[in-house]
């Protein structure tokens, strides 16, 4: 299983930068909710998965310590540029499984946009193993494509149906990712047996765009950057396709675009 995690870490190799710019920001929205049930400002805030640190440096104003935990070497590097202004935020290199935290440590846990790429299993052993009694676990998602335009929305859809396609027949993508069903979040949260309360929460939230973002969202998917890789001749027209249309639809112009959130959250 080991094996399977670091394809997944190698995954995201190569285009920190990218990701960086095009992904969105964790929503003030997130924040306060997990703090509404922890009742408290956390001593110790954890996120699994962090990537950059888009979903990491919203809690350095609220937590005595930030953690961001990510076993991309690149992702890390990208998002280590935050914290050089923050003395209480840190970024290693780990897996989500085998943090080398001390246990009980953490008022909060979280991953965004990540855990289905982590072994549901193992990770929430873990998980429950470096969180506080009463602490929160909260996994959150959104939505591909975001709400903006129906025509912008479509040329999405059509670029992201190539690449899955070319993610199941081709041999050498197929098998350079393990990804766990998103839709199994809760049920894994629950069937770990450990937490007091469990639950699904659903909300949005809206941020300024404009054509070079929108084109910069798609490149920073894992599986778009595979198929570039994999074979670039394939993949090469429907993304040259994708990109001429979203700058004929919104040109210079800057746009709202709201993503849709799902958050599962445990209390231990």
């Amino acid at each position: 299983m080991g094996e399977n995690l670091q394809l997944n870490a190698d995954r995201f190799v190569g285009f920190a930068d990218v990701y960086d710019h095009g992904r969105p920001k964790c929503p003030e929205n997130v924040k306060k909710i997990i703090l509404k049930y922890l009742g408290y400002n956390p001593s110790l805030v954890v996120d699994m998965g962090c990537g950059t640190g888009l979903s990491t440096i919203i809690w350095s104003n609220v937590s005595d310590k930030v953690i961001g935990i990510d076993p991309s070497i690149d992702m890390i590097e990208e998002a280590k540029k935050k914290a050089s202004a923050l003395d209480n935020l840190i970024f290693i290199s780990s897996f989500s499984d085998d943090t080398g935290l001390k246990d009980h440590c953490a008022d909060v846990i979280t991953c965004s946009q990540s855990f289905h790429w982590m072994n549901p299993e193992t990770t929430l052993n873990e998980v429950y193993r470096i969180l506080k009694m009463r602490g929160i676990f909260a996994v959150y998602d959104y939505d591909w494509p975001p709400v903006c335009n129906w025509e912008a929305e479509i040329e999405y859809q059509k670029l992201f149906k190539k690449v899955r396609e070319m993610e199941s027949t081709h041999g050498d993508i197929k098998d350079s990712f393990v990804r766990w069903d998103k839709n199994n979040h809760l049920s894994n949260i629950e069937k770990l047996g450990r937490f007091r309360y469990t639950r699904e929460i659903v909300f949005s939230n809206c941020e300024s765009c404009n054509a070079q973002r929108f084109i910069e969202m798609a490149l920073s998917h894992g599986g778009l950057q595979a198929s570039i890789r994999a074979d670039r001749d394939e993949i090469i027209p429907y993304l040259t396709a994708f990109k001429k249309k979203i700058m004929d639809i919104y040109g210079d112009n800057e746009f709202e675009i709201c993503f849709c959130y799902r958050m599962h959250i445990g209390i231990k």
